[in-house]
């Protein structure tokens, strides 16, 4: 029984071995996010007319795609494929549905390009820092086993975010960056949205395919807080959504 116990133990540490030479650590490629927002949730149960309205106007859920072009330590986020979604009346063009953002990530910078109120802003600043508190939570995303890490931004937005450290780059969807892998979900329970990788695929990234975007008025995160914020002052709930949806 020992020689047999032994020769199990020897059998099972050749296949972590052999797991560990065959595992793959990405540092170039390309993820497809899926981008989900609970428009009824986000309107909530009040009772009055015009959030009746808005329900029948809009679908349940709406649901986007963006890619991840990451190569080293640059990665781009932008646009990617249409959504299958029909809107029963496009009346409301909610933000961040055409956000463009690069990250140096080595250099802490970032640039992006988002559209609000007809305008197009060029927004240049250093990444956010957050800090993450890592769990021993883990899930599986597209492939690639995650570990689950959870913080709090702009003071009250609580974050679920999950990562995998077989790829290299420390990036992720819009802004969300700074642990010790890729980003390949994340979760923002509380404002009822959701990005979460659909696929990863392992293929070159040139250099002048991740390159910033150079359209737009120039300003950081305080500057276009403050260009928004007075259009939104007698917004309400709404203003303060749509607010968090464009610093997001």
């Amino acid at each position: 029984m020992s020689k047999i116990f032994l020769l199990l133990i020897i059998v099972l540490g050749l296949a972590r071995t052999a797991h560990a030479q065959n595992t793959i650590f990405l540092s170039h490629g390309k993820i497809e996010f899926e981008r989900r927002v609970n428009v009824f949730a986000q309107i909530g149960n009040d009772d009055d007319q015009w959030s009746e309205f808005r329900k029948k106007l809009s679908n349940h859920f709406k649901t986007s795609y963006f890619d991840l072009l990451f190569t080293g330590d640059k990665s781009l986020y932008k646009p990617g494929r249409e959504s299958d979604d029909r809107e029963v009346f496009n009346f409301w063009q909610s933000p961040a549905q055409d956000n463009v953002v690069w990250a140096d990530l080595d250099n802490d910078k970032t640039v992006s390009q988002k559209n609000v109120f007809e305008q197009t802003f060029l927004v240049q600043d250093s990444l956010r820092q957050i800090k993450w508190k890592i769990t021993d939570e883990t899930r599986v995303i597209a492939g690639f086993t995650c570990r689950r890490a959870n913080a709090i931004i702009m003071d009250s937005i609580y974050v679920v975010a999950f990562y995998t450290d077989e790829i290299l780059t420390n990036g992720g969807p819009e802004s969300f960056t700074g642990l010790p892998g890729m980003i390949l979900g994340v979760s923002l329970p509380h404002q009822h949205i959701s990005w979460f990788a659909t696929k990863v695929e392992a293929i070159p990234i040139a250099e002048s395919q991740v390159q910033a975007p150079a359209k737009g008025k120039k300003v950081d995160n305080t500057g276009l807080q403050q260009a928004v914020k007075p259009s939104l002052k007698d917004w309400r709930k709404l203003g303060r959504q749509y607010l968090e949806s464009i610093l997001l």
